[in-house]
């Protein structure tokens, strides 16, 4: 980050006081984890499962300069800069906000039900063909996570690419009003969050806070073939809109679609010459790229000047990820998060590779989807047949309703249903892969199959 005096920081969070011998110190980084401080760090203690403020002190040996502090003052360490604030989390936020206005990037920020962390890995790699990007890595797409990447964001940058996550109504509208966004894009409306949500309405509802935040000049990028956008999009607004699809009606279209295993090729209408990229399967992967492609477009960027990029980019880990596995097998790791949508397009995929040895699907529960959670589980059975799938082994309560709906379809000793302890599915599945077994894992990332994909990694 660029580098920030305390008097600064105490001017940005509106402190209502501070304590420093030398006002004029530097702030050369930020950081909420007391074991991560480092000399001239600013320590924001949060409140959490713990309070961060009991972690001071640690802070302080790792060579911290300065403290936020919203507990009494009379607490506060006296060998470190404190600043006082009401609320710690919402001081920091108040400090992304000014070290954004500081460095003034574009801004883009995608959200949506599935995709948007790999529409984030996309937009991220094309717009580097051109410009310096900095991007949201790993989880850090909440309101602290967000701020956190604001404030790493070197001074230099001139596109700021951020993933904005959500689970409830609010959510978005705090992040987008706090990026101000050039470009906001939303990549799906999906099934994720009915619990809280209620509905895709309603999801839809939660996802378009988005455009609260959205600069008046801004463009608005979205999937052309979902209705509930269009249908609760604001009456008056004077931002563009750029939708994206397969369909040839969508601004920017896909066609020729050819999907593999490790890559993908297409073509897209705005540039018919160029043969386009991607090294991960699914067509529901080239919709995320069309959403990348976009927003290079509104950038003044061509297609041929990404077509490298985008075929080369890095996929952030555990998602559509290709491993090798025990006895020769493949795994296709995509167990980090999942939602009936999801798990329908990666099936989908999946089942349509070519055949190398047995096709194995491993599928864990997928969470919050409130009182149609067994419905929609069950339903998943219409993408699982016994001429796709060789073996099928399920993980988790609510996966018990997928179960009973494929019992009769499948043969004995083809489907399997294990709840509890992995140990038991781990042991199994090494037993019976062999060399080519092609091995789907996926799941929400609460369900932890990721420990059954370590178990099977060579």
């Amino acid at each position: 980050m660029k580098p920030l005096r305390i008097i600064d920081v105490v001017k940005a969070v509106g402190a209502i006081d501070y304590t420093s011998a030398n006002r004029f110190a530097e702030i050369t980084s930020v950081v909420f984890d007391s074991r991560k401080a480092m000399p001239d760090s600013l320590f924001v203690p949060l409140q959490g499962e713990t309070d961060g403020h009991d972690y001071v002190q640690s802070a302080i040996k790792n060579g911290a300069a300065a403290t936020l502090w919203s507990r009494a003052a009379g607490e506060a360490p006296e060998d470190i800069a404190v600043i006082l604030v009401d609320d710690t989390l919402e001081a920091l936020q108040k400090l992304a906000e000014a070290y954004l206005d500081m460095i003034q990037p574009k801004v883009v920020a995608i959200t949506g039900s599935n995709g948007k962390t790999t529409t984030k890995d996309m937009t991220a790699a094309v717009l580097s063909a051109r410009f310096r990007v900095h991007k949201t890595e790993g989880n850090y797409n909440n309101e602290i996570g967000m701020p956190m990447t604001i404030l790493e964001m070197p001074e230099d940058t001139e596109v700021l690419v951020l993933e904005m996550g959500m689970s409830n109504f609010g959510e978005i509208s705090l992040l987008s009003r706090l990026a101000k966004p050039d470009i906001a894009i939303i990549t799906l409306i999906g099934d994720s969050h009915l619990e809280f949500l209620g509905s895709r309405r309603g999801i839809a509802k939660a996802k378009l806070e988005i455009l609260e935040g959205l600069k008046p000049e801004g463009t608005f990028i979205y999937p052309g073939d979902e209705p509930l956008i269009a249908e609760e999009l604001p009456q008056e607004s004077n931002f563009r809109q750029l939708t994206f699809g397969t369909d040839e009606t969508a601004a920017v279209n896909a066609y020729d679609i050819v999907p593999g295993k490790t890559r993908t090729t297409f073509h897209v209408n705005l540039d018919p010459n160029v043969d386009l990229e991607i090294p991960v399967l699914g067509v529901y992967n080239v919709r995320n790229a069309l959403a990348a492609l976009a927003a290079a477009q509104v950038l003044g960027m061509t297609i041929a000047e990404v077509k490298e990029a985008l075929a080369t980019f890095q996929l952030t880990a555990n998602r559509t990820q290709w491993l090798d596995g025990v006895n020769g097998s493949q795994l296709l790791n995509d167990a980090y998060n999942a939602s009936p949508t999801s798990m329908t397009a990666v099936l989908r995929s999946f089942a349509n590779l070519p055949r190398e040895g047995k096709k194995i699907a491993v599928l864990g529960d997928i969470r919050e989807l409130g009182e149609r959670s067994a419905e929609m589980h069950a339903a998943l059975a219409t993408e699982i047949s016994p001429e796709d799938f060789d073996q099928v082994y399920l993980y988790g309560t609510e996966m018990g309703a997928l179960y009973e709906n494929l019992k009769t379809a499948f043969p004995e000793g083809t489907l399997y249903h294990y709840v509890g302890e992995k140990a038991p599915l781990i042991e199994k599945l090494k037993a019976e892969l062999q060399k080519a077994d092609q091995v789907l894992i996926k799941s929400s990332f609460g369900t932890d199959l990721l420990a059954v994909v370590a178990a099977l990694r060579v």
